[in-house]
């Protein structure tokens, strides 16, 4: 791996001090392509209106029609984080608006297991929906690939309603209407809302259009921001780009769950994860919460993480969260089994000489995929697909379902449709993202898609591009490593896009001792201008190899508790060893 420094425009860290930035932050967000103080806002004034979001106001006019019209509304979500969230969010939501205008229409959801409908608003989960009656079928965190499901509902009487933001095929479904950032024509200034951030949009319409109507004379509007916990979590847990617009609704989210203003269900995701709610950060959000919920749409189904975010007691909430914790750690052990099973097979193949990685072992565990191709894609710095036996026959045979993850020089949605143009029977269907996506092959074709996928990632990467890199904010002034400044860096947004502040520099190592057979805990020496040698306390997780006396070092700041005591330790990121000085 190469340590690499993020390079920052002096004239803006300037700028941004001289408006009232801290000066380490100042630094920190120009490296990180802030230009101007304006995009530092954070209050809910500061986001992007609505009715900028591409069909956002149709939407909401035909919401309100079905409100009006007393009509069974049907939210049909996704098994993940971001997909758990927005259903939260659209039900409470709509719930909410429904109650205070007492109308009569009925919300109510519906999440398929995973496992026997696959993903999206499919044929069969329309016929699954279908015997609900509703009048309205509402996507979220999906819908933009459905082209036969919306087709379904339509011959149904169904109408649908999609708000999604995955990205889209040259063919996008004939729903009634779609609102999406990245649909085709949209000049929406954030591409990088997360399902749950589209669903939120839509709500603030809804509201916009209800209150043009005059339906609120003589009522208390609907206070959407009480939604903004679960946008948060959603946002962070689905690794969408932090841009400014997405940092506002996190920074808003976190300031309801430290004030102790946020749902039940994250409080208890929280707790259990043995996290304080007036002490949440983002990063315990993606770290902590969101593997939690995710648990259960991976190994079970998403209806007991839903359940768990709509619980309106602590008890049912605390009882939902257990369940949820014992499903994630039965998750991990399955991962680390696959894991195990992975490095084994690929301890014969010279991975050096591969731009990609395609794995397949009929055992793996469909709901886990994702997770291990996301380890092996950092472990070896290779674009990754892992494919599990998907449980379905067909004429031509079984048929396997795959998860990837990619690495910053290769959009893997934009790879796996090469793929397709160039070998058009190869993909059955395919969905994601730049840096995720997800596809079905047949098992007879796999073989023929390694070889596919290996020549399309070649054709894209450079040799160059293989070379792991972790960017640091370069080196800390000693009057800058304290507890205080770790305070200050713990209380921003930072995630996906906007990368958690991490600095390197020379130490000496005074003392290391091995913590459980597998961490380091460490002293180390910093030199500095003063007389006294500073000395700091250091975790390295996952490490127990002898260090030697001196080492370059990446770490974040992190306040470490003990006993009601706060202490300063540097989180070792990665220690690249370098010589004794003669």
């Amino acid at each position: 791996m190469q340590i690499k420094q993020r390079v920052y425009d002096e004239k803006i860290v300037g700028e941004l001090i001289a408006d009232g930035t801290h000066p380490l932050l100042a630094r920190l967000y120009a490296a990180r392509g802030v230009l101007a103080k304006s995009e530092l806002e954070t209050s809910l004034s500061g986001i992007i209106p609505p009715e900028q979001l591409t069909h956002n106001l149709t939407m909401a006019k035909l919401l309100a029609d079905a409100i009006a019209a007393n009509k069974k509304l049907l939210v049909i979500g996704d098994y993940d984080a971001d997909g758990a969230t927005a259903t939260a969010v659209a039900v409470k939501g709509l719930r909410q608006i429904c109650t205070i205008l007492k109308s009569g229409a009925q919300v109510d959801f519906l999440v398929p297991n995973r496992f026997e409908y696959g993903y999206g608003l499919t044929p069969e989960i329309v016929a699954l929906a279908n015997t609900l009656r509703p009048d309205i079928l509402i996507t979220v965190d999906n819908g933009i690939a459905s082209v036969d499901g919306v087709a379904a509902a339509n011959l149904l009487g169904l109408q649908v309603l999609i708000t999604d933001h995955h990205l889209p095929a040259e063919v996008t479904p004939n729903a009634a209407c779609i609102v999406n950032p990245n649909q085709h024509s949209c000049d929406f200034k954030s591409k990088n809302l997360a399902g749950v951030g589209v669903m939120f949009y839509v709500l603030l319409a809804l509201r916009a259009e209800l209150r043009s109507r005059e339906v609120f004379a003589n009522k208390a509007e609907p206070n959407l921001t009480e939604l903004l916990d679960l946008v948060a979590l959603g946002t962070v847990a689905d690794l969408v780009k932090l841009d400014a617009n997405n940092r506002i609704l996190v920074e808003q989210g976190l300031r309801r769950i430290r004030a102790g203003a946020c749902c039940a269900g994250i409080t208890a995701l929280l707790k259990i994860a043995g996290k304080t709610p007036e002490k949440v950060t983002a990063q315990d959000l993606g770290f902590y919460v969101g593997p939690r919920l995710n648990a259960a749409g991976r190994l079970d189904d998403m209806r007991l993480g839903i359940a768990c975010l709509l619980a309106e007691t602590e008890v049912d909430a605390m009882q939902k969260a257990q369940t949820l914790h014992e499903l994630n750690m039965e998750r991990r052990n399955i991962e680390a089994d696959m894991q195990d099973v992975a490095l084994s097979a690929l301890e014969n193949i010279e991975v050096t000489d591969q731009y990609s990685l395609s794995i397949y072992n009929a055992n793996y565990h469909q709901g886990v995929i994702g997770i291990l191709a996301s380890r092996l894609k950092e472990k070896y710095h290779r674009p990754t697909l892992v494919f599990a036996d998907a449980g379905q026959d067909t004429k031509d045979g079984r048929l396997l379902k795959g998860s990837g993850r990619s690495i910053a020089s290769l959009h893997l949605r934009d790879a796996l449709d090469l793929v397709t143009k160039q070998h058009p029977k190869l993909i059955i269907k395919f969905g994601g993202h730049a840096m995720a996506a997800g596809l079905t092959i047949r098992e007879a074709d796999f073989a023929a898609f390694q070889s596919a996928f290996e020549v399309v990632t070649r054709s894209l990467l450079a040799e160059t591009d293989l070379q792991s890199v972790l960017e640091t904010d370069g080196q800390l002034d000693v009057n800058e490593m304290s507890l205080q400044t770790a305070w200050i860096l713990a209380s921003g947004v930072w995630g996906q896009g906007f990368a958690q502040p991490v600095f390197s520099d020379t130490f000496k190592v005074i003392n290391q001792r091995i913590l459980g057979e597998k961490h380091s805990k460490l002293i180390l020496e910093k030199d500095s201008m003063h007389a006294d040698k500073k000395r700091y306390d250091a975790i390295y997780f996952n490490y127990a190899d002898s260090l030697p006396e001196h080492i370059v070092a990446a770490y974040a700041l992190e306040a470490n508790e003990y006993k009601g005591l706060q202490t300063l330790q540097l989180q070792i990121k990665y220690i690249q060893k370098m010589p004794v000085s003669s």
